[in-house]
């Protein structure tokens, strides 16, 4: 939905970006090594060496480079990782336009077993989301309605939210808020479930894939892109590229690109 979050922010609404998970799983060793050498070399530089970080430093390095495969990292090196995708969102949403104080890292604790297989969905994960919408007060809600992510956090994290939801649906502002659906990286709405279409601009897709670009340790390839071997903004792009000819085809407007939604009408997905 990136296209259509550029929309919101350049027309003036109030726009929070929450990132429910660390995401550190999903950064490959290689990649945690180049930013452990930047952080090195920049202490060493500017004279911010001290022998307990140069310890720690060499310490995360050796770990990671004794690793085995499927072996779990050691839990320095998963804040690693979580730091390099909490730099590349805070990188993409400012450069969407968000300030830095909208943007959300909420590290559900579900999430954090270092292994593609996690916890079960707790109270404590709850309350988190709970907590940031009631802190928040959102006149409408986008959440990714993936149901075919191969590893399943996006499933769990969509729960998470129709859960939250659904525990704050007496309080004044959630009875005025309304819930919409995006597809992510595998699979998009049919255009007859189809509830609401954005369309783009040339000049917001480019704006929409250089956003993407921001987080550089999930491109060029994901660790986890299903068995669609496209990068994920070649999808996002090919993917609004074809909702809008199947639009122009039935006789509507023609765009460069199209995001698909779907309203949630409080029931869960199949």
């Amino acid at each position: 939905m990136g296209g259509t979050f550029i929309r919101l922010v350049d027309q003036g609404h109030e726009v929070h970006v929450a990132y429910q998970t660390s995401g550190n799983i999903a950064v490959f060793d290689a990649e945690a090594l180049r930013f452990l050498d930047f952080a090195s070399d920049f202490n060493g530089m500017f004279g911010f060496e001290g022998a307990k970080t140069e310890r720690m430093e060499h310490d995360i390095a050796r770990k990671l480079r004794a690793k085995r495969p499927g072996e779990v990292d050691a839990p320095e090196v998963q804040r690693l990782k979580g730091l390099i995708r909490r730099g590349e969102a805070k990188a993409a949403g400012i450069y969407c336009g968000v300030p830095e104080d909208r943007l959300h890292f909420l590290d559900m604790p579900f999430y954090e077993t270092g292994r593609v297989r996690k916890k079960p969905l707790g109270a404590a994960d709850i309350d988190i989301v709970k907590a940031l919408l009631r802190s928040v007060k959102p006149h409408q809600v986008y959440a990714a309605g993936d149901l075919s992510d191969p590893h399943g956090t996006h499933r769990v994290c969509l729960a998470a939210i129709f859960r939250a939801l659904g525990e704050c649906a007496q309080d004044d502002w959630a009875k005025q808020c309304t819930t919409w659906l995006y597809r992510g990286a595998w699979q998009e709405w049919d255009v007859e479930q189809t509830e609401m279409a954005v369309p783009l601009s040339p000049d917001e897709v480019a704006r929409k894939r250089t956003a993407i670009f921001k987080h550089q340790s999930q491109k060029d390839r994901a660790l986890f892109p299903g068995a669609d071997e496209r990068e994920f903004w070649e999808r996002a792009e090919q993917r609004n590229a074809n909702t809008a000819k199947l639009y122009d085809s039935l006789g509507l407007a023609e765009y460069a690109a199209i995001e698909a939604f779907v309203r949630w009408d409080g029931r869960p997905l199949d």
